[in-house]
């Protein structure tokens, strides 16, 4: 999984955390009643964007350390191992809001109950979804540039 000898990983994770933000913050918004009619779209198109990215940044990352890291160990490893934990919960933390967006989309035109829980679950999982991507982009950056003592 590399594009001219650059591995795939770094350069798909730039997607996840611009899309992943984005779609989190279309998803807030979407909450205020005057500007739901203009964000459904705009919502799912940046929640699939930040899904697809998130799944691919996670499994190019599996690869990446198949083939350069194997071999790790020490507090690198401990780091690295501390990404891929929290990749793993970004991944399903990132799909149930990517479906939540999209459910809130597809049931727009209700109201009452049906839209006020579609609506706040959604919230909630762009919430849930920014600390989780937020979590994963620090623990991947130590493990990247963190330089043992």
């Amino acid at each position: 999984m590399e594009i001219n000898g650059v591995p795939l990983h770094p350069l798909v994770v730039h997607s996840a955390v611009v899309f992943t933000p984005l779609a989190c913050l279309a998803a807030l918004a979407y909450g205020v009643p005057s500007w739901r009619d203009r964000l459904r779209w705009p919502l799912v198109v940046l929640a699939v964007i930040s899904v697809v990215s998130i799944w691919v940044a996670y499994l190019s990352g599996e690869d990446l350390r198949d083939e350069r890291f194997a071999q790790a160990s020490g507090p690198f490893l401990e780091r690295l191992q501390d990404h891929e934990d929290w990749a793993a919960k970004l991944r399903i933390g990132a799909t149930v809001f990517g479906v939540l967006a999209f459910a809130a989309a597809w049931f727009h035109t209700r109201t009452g109950a049906v839209r006020t829980t579609l609506t706040g679950l959604t919230a909630l999982g762009a919430v849930v979804t920014l600390v989780l991507v937020f979590l994963t982009g620090d623990a991947g950056a130590q493990a990247t540039w963190e330089i043992d003592s």
